[in-house]
């Protein structure tokens, strides 16, 4: 594996390293401070939820547990069993039916929990519609809701439901109770209670809480708020237990995720439950690690401006020796290198100016005494040169450059070569479009290479027009222009070219988001290249095809420079006779 000190720079390995460390510590902080308190919040929220819903249980099953004893009481009347054994006569019968029904009805009066009583028989005595207290034929139990469980038991208690009274749908309990003397099922016994009084037992002083009460069979008989499903909750409790708990019901389907918290006691049937969003628990501990979150993001800026400030510091020095030892030139107006540095840098700068003062005194040496012998080889050189030798000499120092780990500078040459291949192309005018491209990918890969990501371009040519022919050098000089004119004062650019076929002619759109046609320059190092270029490709353009076909140039509405141009479909080039 490469050691990254080797391979990337040192500023940025400072940077990332901190920034990389410092965010790790601040999410894990974060996610520990959030886990930690979510749990402990979970925790106390379970016991003073189950706490409460013990006391409401305590005080719920006094009051039912109290109608049951009524219940009871009631269906051991003697008064009440004569009545039901329907053994006297017709006077009698009524007589007694008054002496009940005022003994039911005087409970109704004495407990106000109690909506109304109904008594089942047979061969019952109407009562009045109006009353408390009904009498009704044992044959329409099974229309009495809650009643079907006394094929299991001999008393039981209903879910809430609407009950029809005098004052109109009411929500009311019932509790079912069968009358049985020596084995003999004489009736039953029901008990409406009004569902209202429960419910504000239930609710407590805890307005929008979310509860259900529930029998030993995992019967909801009441709720308040909203709450689960009974399939998605009654598989996390065992209501064959007496002991009261809580747990953490994950989110499936399209419930969330919900804290259930559950009281059941030894002296009581009921179980009381109560749910709670884990969004809402946690909401707190969520806040506290968001806030953490923003005081370490807050840090992290800090310390990396202060990383980012010490890394430049530490690099500027090196950075300004890399500088002068790339500019370097024998004889020429080298830079200067900081004197104030009194440490390590300070010794890297003296040693390397009494270096170059022992090359400068070498080459100085050297061009005396080799004067002419130099001259000589130069005009040799430069009456032999040709291409070959060209291609041969970026080859060599192509290898030069990886040898010595320059492979920045390395591609530059390789591309260079491609480009100079290009450019003689033997000697022929016209070129495959498809050539052409590869000379403007090459020469946009070097200014990449300069650029690094702020210059961006696209080529679009479907394979059919690559094989077409265009004049050499057609392209470059806009491309070329673009970069050093259109990007001169940006940091960034974006150079599109695109090739369609229109009618029977090539037409080519060069684009760029520069600074346009009328961009001033007021630099004193202004370059003419692309001027001369661009004219040099109009006036071969004009020579090669005459009138019909041309080059025009203009502003971007966006900003930046098109150029179109009208060429010809070549499939072959022209004759150097044409």
């Amino acid at each position: 594996m490469t050691n990254p000190f080797k391979k990337y720079r040192i500023d940025r390995l400072f940077f990332h390293s901190f920034a990389i460390v410092l965010i790790a510590v601040i999410v894990i902080t974060a996610w520990t401070s959030y886990s930690n308190s979510s749990k402990a919040l979970v925790q106390t929220t379970s016991h003073y939820q189950q706490q409460l819903l013990d006391e409401l249980n305590n005080e719920i099953t006094t009051r039912l547990v109290m109608i049951e004893q009524i219940s009871l009481s009631s269906s051991r009347d003697g008064e009440l069993i004569n009545f039901l054994l329907n053994r006297q006569d017709e006077f009698e019968r009524y007589r007694s039916r008054a002496g009940v029904e005022s003994a039911l009805a005087n409970l109704t009066y004495a407990i106000p929990l109690i909506q109304g009583i109904d008594l089942y028989m047979d061969n019952p005595i109407q009562s009045e519609r109006q009353s408390y207290i009904q009498f009704r034929n044992l044959a329409d139990l099974n229309k009495q809701v809650g009643a079907g469980c006394l094929a299991k038991s001999d008393f039981c208690w209903s879910k809430e439901y609407n009950f029809p009274s005098a004052q109109g749908e009411v929500p009311v309990l019932s509790f079912s109770r069968k009358i049985i003397d020596e084995n003999d099922y004489l009736g039953v016994l029901v008990v409406h209670i009004k569902a209202n009084e429960i419910r504000k037992l239930l609710t407590g002083n805890s307005d929008g809480s979310n509860r259900i009460m529930a029998d030993s069979e995992g019967q909801q008989i009441m709720k308040i708020g909203d709450t689960l499903d009974p399939n998605n909750w009654s598989r996390w409790i065992d209501l064959k237990s007496n002991k009261s708990g809580y747990v953490h019901i994950p989110a499936t389907g399209g419930s969330r995720d919900t804290l259930l918290v559950y009281s059941r006691m030894d002296n009581s049937i009921w179980t009381l439950i109560e749910f709670t969003s884990w969004k809402q628990i946690t909401a707190s501990s969520l806040k506290l690690a968001e806030w953490i979150g923003l005081i370490g993001i807050a840090a992290v800026l800090l310390v990396l401006l202060l990383t980012h400030f010490l890394s430049k510091q530490f690099t500027k020095p090196i950075k300004n020796l890399v500088t002068a030892m790339r500019m370097y030139s024998v004889g020429g107006d080298n830079v200067e290198l900081p004197v104030d540095y009194e440490n390590e840098f300070g010794y890297l700068f003296s040693g390397y100016r009494k270096q170059n003062e022992r090359i400068e005194e070498l080459y100085l040496s050297l061009e005396r005494r080799y004067e002419q012998q130099r001259k000589a080889e130069i005009e040799a050189l430069q009456a032999n040169i040709n291409p070959h030798f060209l291609y041969n000499m970026l080859d060599q120092l192509n290898w030069m450059a990886i040898e010595a780990g320059q492979n920045e500078l390395s591609r530059i040459l390789e591309l260079m070569g491609r480009m100079f291949r290009i450019g003689l192309s033997n000697g022929n005018s016209f070129i495959k479009i498809a050539d052409e491209l590869h000379h403007i990918e090459c020469y946009l890969e070097i200014q990449q290479l300069r650029w690094g990501d702020g210059l961006d371009y696209r080529i679009m040519a479907v394979p059919e027009l690559q094989e077409l022919y265009i004049p050499k050098l057609t392209l470059q000089p806009f491309v070329e222009n673009s970069i050093v004119h259109g990007f001169n004062k940006q940091r960034s650019g974006y150079v599109s070219i695109e090739m369609e076929r229109t009618g029977d002619a090539l037409h080519i759109v060069i684009e760029d988001n520069g600074a346009g046609l009328k961009q001033t320059d007021h630099s004193p190092h202004k370059r003419h290249t692309g001027g001369y270029g661009i004219r040099n490709v109009r006036e071969r353009v004009a020579g090669y095809f005459g009138e019909s076909y041309g080059i025009t140039l203009s502003e971007r509405e966006e900003g930046g420079t098109r150029v179109e141009m009208l060429l010809p479909l070549l499939i072959e080039p022209p004759s150097k006779n044409d």
